[in-house]
């Protein structure tokens, strides 16, 4: 035992004294979660609106204000007729245009003209304006129009602000632990056999399968130590509620660790070279991650095959969980499948992973 603990403290001096590595490994995760968290982001912010009215009544004041009020929009305007909505679309004033009808106090007729260069923006842009109207109309003018002419009501669960990072934070947790882990296990085992210091490490007391542990022990602690920075930075910094079981959350995440750490290990099992390793770790990883994961694209909008595809891609099992989790607050009832598909993934890759390294040794 005193052998075993002695070679992971040797790994540890490793991973510390090369200044390289640690800023992958420590600074990158941080580095991801704020720019997924703020720069790259779904919402539509800073949405120029001009007002058209022919008439300036108290329930267009009122509107108006609304729009006013809410951090999406800015009013930068009025103009005297629709005919020039197009003139101020073409010189970028204006990215919707709010008609009033003339009678607007009897039929409460609004026309929105948005500019659908961009359809997913567009798009967007008309979702949240339509939610102001359909308040106004809802609260201050139920008592005077007809049932009818009031819209369905629509209610957003779990993320009603439709915030990006409520969709981003679990994804990048899955993409940062694969890679990390994953990448930086092989590439470690690797560099040894590439350098001609593995054997050197196989001719000690130590048995093989206590120097792969060693070798996998402080990336499993480093990777501990990502996980609680992830989750104060999304607690704390990008206002994520953490509405489900943090020990649960924290649970599934080691498994995953585990897994991740397990397909490293496989990795370095058939190349030979860092660079293949580093290789075969970002683009046989990373991009199916990103792709197949349901990270970046609804998979249920996928072809069958690549919906089937999906199924083998760990990172799948993991977001969805967390986002149970995180998200929704769900108990762990909830995630039984993700959890023993994950638990099974592990064994599964533990076992080939293994046995395949003893057979090369």
């Amino acid at each position: 035992m005193i052998p075993f603990v002695a070679f992971i403290q040797k790994e540890f001096f490793h991973i510390l004294r090369d200044k390289r590595t640690m800023l992958i490994l420590l600074v990158m995760p941080v580095v991801m979660i704020l720019i997924f968290g703020f720069a790259i982001s779904t919402e539509i912010r800073n949405i120029n609106v001009v007002i058209v009215s022919p008439n300036q009544s108290e329930s267009v004041r009122q509107i108006v204000e609304k729009i006013e009020a809410n951090e999406y929009f800015s009013v930068v305007g009025t103009l005297p007729s629709p005919h020039q909505i197009d003139r101020a679309m073409r010189s970028d004033r204006a990215d919707i245009a709010l008609v009033f009808d003339a009678n607007f106090e009897q039929n409460a007729s609004v026309q929105l003209v948005i500019d659908a260069s961009n359809p997913m923006v567009a798009t967007a842009e008309m979702f949240y304006l339509s939610g102001i109207m359909h308040a106004y109309f809802t609260n201050k003018l139920q008592g005077i129009l007809p049932p009818q002419s009031i819209g369905t009501s629509v209610r957003m669960l779990y993320n009603p602000q439709m915030k990006s990072s409520y969709n981003f934070v679990p994804g990048i947790m899955g993409l940062i632990f694969i890679l990390i882990c994953a990448m930086m296990t092989s590439v470690s085992i690797v560099r040894e056999k590439e350098v001609g210091t593995m054997e050197v490490l196989l001719a000690s007391p130590v048995k093989p399968l206590h120097i792969i542990f060693a070798k996998m022990i402080p990336y499993f602690v480093i990777s501990c130590v990502n996980l609680a920075t992830i989750l104060l930075l999304a607690y704390f910094v990008l206002e994520i509620p953490m509405v489900g079981s943090l020990f649960w959350l924290c649970t599934l995440s080691i498994i995953y660790i585990v897994l991740a750490l397990a397909l490293g290990l496989l990795i370095s099992t058939v190349v030979t070279s860092q660079v293949a390793a580093m290789f075969g770790s970002l683009l046989g990883l990373m991009l199916p991650v990103l792709l197949l994961s349901g990270m970046m694209f609804p998979i249920e909008n996928m072809p069958i095959p690549l919906q089937v595809l999906s199924n083998v891609i760990p990172a799948r099992w993991y977001i969805a969980a967390v986002r149970k989790l995180m998200i929704e607050g769900l108990a762990v009832s909830y995630i039984t499948k993700e959890l023993f598909i994950l638990l099974g993934m592990t064994l599964f890759l533990i076992i080939i992973a293994l046995k395949k390294f003893k057979n090369r040794l």
